[in-house]
């Protein structure tokens, strides 16, 4: 009886050991329970999705999101600047993408992105109200 339980907590030390290099890397960008922004295959999938995106228009798409997430990962480690500098920046990357992203959609694209935007921007408002209320 006593081999048995040895055994047993040997193999489930061993397996515990060895799953953690894998829940590690789970934990990355667009992984589990996290803050921040979705991952660029995230993003991609969701616009595909709302949009009805075409392959071509994906390609160019995520392009634009890789850029923009590259972008946004080197002004987060510059502490050179203020950090009203740093969110500046950030709303004028954000409006570029937004940019780009429109100039690859067809008219009808357009409109539903617009109206995706609207959406997302009163969402964050009223985020953004109630936090300053507590």
């Amino acid at each position: 009886m006593k081999k048995s339980l040895v055994r047993f907590l040997v193999v489930a030390f061993a397996f515990a050991t060895l799953s953690l290099p894998a829940l590690a890397q789970n934990t990355g960008e667009g992984q589990g329970m996290r803050h921040g922004m979705p991952s660029v295959d995230e993003r991609l999938q969701h616009l595909t999705k709302m949009l009805n995106l075409s392959s071509d228009q994906q390609a160019k798409v995520k392009t634009i999101l890789e850029e923009q997430r590259d972008q946004m990962t080197a002004l987060k480690g510059d502490t050179s600047m203020s950090q009203q500098d740093r969110r500046a920046k950030f709303q004028s990357i954000h409006q570029a993408t937004h940019q780009k992203i429109e100039g690859v959609l067809n008219d009808e694209q357009k409109t539903k992105f617009e109206q995706m935007q609207t959406h997302h921007k009163m969402g964050a408002g009223e985020a953004g109200t109630s936090n300053k209320q507590q």
